[in-house]
């Protein structure tokens, strides 16, 4: 029976595949400056300096928009977190350390860019939304998992959540109704993917390294996967409003996220499992199962308390009418 390797096993032999994709990911990145995006002649001060403080009419944004915009903005903003949980499970050398640099610097640049549209335009309450700030960010990241995160958990966990990121911030973008935030939160998805396709060819390549180690975390990543915000103030009440309107429901994270990742590493066309490895790829099926028979009852789910709403409209609109 093959050992597991070791950690720095693990960091040593991936090093060049993280070097070459490090180059890779600078060559394709493209710069861009969070004060572009963001409409600063709608700005005007709070009380504080003058003005008048927020009140819920200012705001152009729905209700959905208003909680798909929190939700991912107080995700960025969890930052110092995420990057010791990669610091931490990856290495501050060499091309690892280049990496953890540079994608944190690019990381930041989503939270600056969000709030700074959503205070300029008074989308939200700017109050709650740095009192829920500093609750997140008190609270931190922990993995979703209760085993000890290394570098394969964090590699697999980090490939998924970013892709899923992608996918809710641009559709956050197309529920606003505001071609600047729909442009803003495009080029955020944009960095998310580049960030995404660099932990898949790593997680790719330890596949390649260490079949049936690097399937164990994937297998325990997806059947424990949550995203980042989980702790924030309101995620459920958020989350529930997010699925509910296709910002991020479980289809999309079944078919969006989850299915082209593990189709791009021919999770279940390869043959380099030993006994060990197949009997993870047998649980990570039944799992992959369950979820898809999931998917089908939320929506069913969601269809009739839609159907049920819609009658409610109609019915206070006919009331209204003979009123």
């Amino acid at each position: 029976m093959a050992r597991d390797l070791t950690q720095l096993e693990l960091l040593t032999e991936l090093e060049p595949v993280a070097e070459e994709n490090v180059n890779r990911h600078l060559s394709m990145a493209k710069e861009w400056h969070p004060h572009d995006y963001v409409p600063w002649d709608e700005g005007r001060n709070f009380a504080a300096m003058g003005g008048i403080d927020w009140e819920p009419g200012q705001s152009k944004l729905n209700e959905v928009a208003k909680a798909a915009m929190i939700t991912n903005l107080l995700t960025e903003d969890n930052l110092p977190s995420y990057h010791r949980e990669i610091a931490e499970n990856f290495s501050q050398d060499g091309a690892w350390g280049t990496w953890v640099g540079r994608w944190t610097a690019e990381e930041n640049r989503h939270g600056i860019v969000i709030r700074d549209y959503l205070v300029v335009t008074r989308g939200v309450d700017p109050v709650a939304l740095e009192q829920a700030r500093m609750v997140h960010m008190t609270n931190g990241f922990a993995s979703p998992t209760e085993v000890d995160a290394g570098f394969l958990h964090s590699v697999a966990y980090v490939t998924f959540q970013e892709l899923a990121t992608r996918v809710s911030h641009r559709n956050t973008g197309k529920v606003c109704d505001d071609p600047i935030a729909d442009r803003m939160l495009q080029r955020v998805a944009a960095d998310e993917n580049l960030h995404m396709i660099f932990y898949r060819n790593l997680c790719g390549a330890a596949l390649d390294l260490a079949p049936d180690q690097a399937l164990d975390a994937v297998a325990l990543i997806l059947e424990n996967f949550q995203m980042p915000g989980a702790g924030m103030p309101n995620f459920r009440r958020n989350g529930v409003l997010m699925a509910k309107h296709g910002i991020y429901d479980l289809r999309q994270h079944l078919e969006e996220v989850v299915q082209p990742v593990l189709k791009k590493w021919r999770i279940f066309e390869r043959e380099d499992f030993t006994a060990r490895g197949e009997q993870t790829r047998d649980r990570l099926a039944v799992f992959l199962d369950k979820l898809s028979k999931d998917v089908t009852k939320f929506e069913e789910q969601r269809d009739r308390m839609l159907a049920r709403e819609a009658a409610k409209r109609d019915r206070e609109l006919a009331t209204a009418s003979v009123g």
